[in-house]
């Protein structure tokens, strides 16, 4: 049993150095082959083929980690706040910081050319999918149609502003929030 957990944290480890080299290729523009992340990894192609498949794979594997983890800090900031004006200026907040922060999200929200084409539209989806959750788990007497509006609304904004900054993050979080609280009418 003990040899299957390490066997297992091996390849967890080499999955996830895998994916920051390749995260890194990708933020710097460089051509993301297998051959060339093989051999930066120090593993042989078949090894990298054998863990994601193809190429396209590997981008799928490394856009869904980005995502996981962007989403989690929208969500872990809208938790983290009793009141709901200021959970969704932290949402806010939370999501333009990381997507300055971050040339990988920053590029996978605005569509922009990467390595992965064009992946925004699920990210945008889930993002907006998961601001909904949250508003219909802390408010389910709020009407369906205005939580999907809010969330939906919120999620394009900070797009919006992620693409052309419409000032410092803090404030627009605050006229995110404004706007979130105004199409829920509390």
């Amino acid at each position: 049993m003990e040899r299957r957990t390490m066997a297992r944290r091996a390849r967890d480890d080499l999955r996830t150095e895998v994916l920051d080299v390749a995260e890194r290729l990708a933020v710097t523009g460089d051509r993301l082959s297998m051959p060339e992340l093989a051999r930066r990894v120090g593993v042989s192609r078949q090894t990298l083929y054998s863990e994601f498949g193809d190429r396209d794979g590997l981008a799928a594997a490394l856009v869904l980690r980005a995502t996981d983890d962007f989403l989690d800090r929208i969500v872990t900031a809208l938790d983290g706040e009793g009141d709901l004006h200021a959970a969704w200026v932290a949402a806010a907040g939370a999501a333009l910081t990381e997507a300055a922060a971050n040339p990988l999200v920053k590029a996978l929200l605005t569509g922009a050319p990467s390595a992965f084409g064009d992946r925004s539209g699920p990210i945008v989806a889930a993002a907006a999918e998961r601001a909904a959750d949250y508003l219909r788990r802390v408010r389910p007497d709020l009407p369906d149609d205005d939580v999907e509006l809010a969330a939906g609304t919120a999620t394009r904004l900070v797009v919006s502003h992620v693409v052309l900054p419409g000032g410092p993050a803090e404030r627009v979080a605050e006229e995110i929030a404004t706007v979130v609280l105004r199409i829920l009418r509390v």
